[in-house]
């Protein structure tokens, strides 16, 4: 069986090439922009390529029977077709809300089968801290109350790689969360239990927080904001859907803030 990894040094495909490895799986294909950078294991199938340049993608398709897809709205169409019609059987696309719903509705026209995987906000957004706790050792930002289950980007590699490799998930959208709700405050201070030390968080106000985020997230950045407002009032709560699929528990942030400790000190 041939399994294709679309964005296979992206944030999460690297991670679901890895899982499928560690499952056992061969036929592993990896479809990237820049194979010789891409440091892959040997065993993988290296293509260059990329779904946002769609007619890269044909190439990679040859007898693939499963494919993760990752996360690109504008070309998911033409993409989801292209898999269809190399006779592709099943589809695990990572998507989400509002925009990214795009990728989801994409490839259910394609009438490829399909496993969708919506996970929430990811641990590895506050790495967006980093800059200030290596710098002054305080987190400036608003909204300490604001509580979610963020999740680690290897629990949605995992998910995806038992979509793709066994039984009883085509049809279904997996909402995905991490084990646990946790404030952003208590975030930063397990950061820095993992440094050994109390990094202060210094409430801001929405305006001031704009303004310190802007030069990192752009326009972006007071709808980042607007987001954690909410999430003071309605906080997200976790979903047990990694344990479920996987057999395991979720990562806990505690556990994910020591794992990239050195991204912080």
């Amino acid at each position: 069986m041939t399994i294709l990894v679309t964005g296979a040094t992206g944030n999460v495909g690297r991670l679901v090439v890895d899982r499928l490895l560690a499952m056992g799986a061969t036929g592993v294909r990896a479809l990237t922009n820049d194979p010789e950078k891409a440091a892959l294991p040997a065993e993988v199938e290296v293509v260059e390529g990329y779904i946002g340049r769609p007619q890269t993608v044909p190439a990679a398709l040859g007898g693939v029977e499963r494919m993760y897809l990752a996360p690109l709205p504008e070309t998911a169409r033409e993409v989801a077709g292209m898999a269809k019609e190399a006779d592709v059987e099943r589809i695990v696309d990572l998507a989400g809300r509002g925009w990214w719903r795009r990728v989801e509705e994409a490839v259910e026209e394609s009438g490829v089968a399909w496993t969708h995987l919506r996970p929430g906000e990811f641990m590895n957004n506050s790495l967006i801290w980093a800059p200030q706790i290596r710098t002054t050792r305080t987190v400036r930002d608003a909204y300490p109350g604001a509580a979610n289950a963020p999740i680690d980007l290897d629990d949605i590699a995992a998910v995806a790689a038992v979509a793709l490799l066994e039984g009883g998930h085509l049809g279904k959208a997996y909402e995905l969360t991490g084990p646990e709700k946790v404030t952003r405050a208590e975030q930063v201070r397990l950061i820095g239990e993992a440094l050994g030390e109390e990094i202060p968080f210094v409430e801001l106000t929405h305006e001031q927080a704009v303004e310190e985020l802007t030069p990192v997230m752009g326009e972006y950045a007071s709808w980042y904001l607007d987001g954690k407002a909410e999430l003071v009032e309605d906080p997200q709560e976790p979903i047990p859907t990694v344990e479920e699929v996987t057999g395991r528990q979720a990562t806990s942030f505690a556990e994910w803030a020591i794992r990239h400790v050195e991204d912080f000190r």
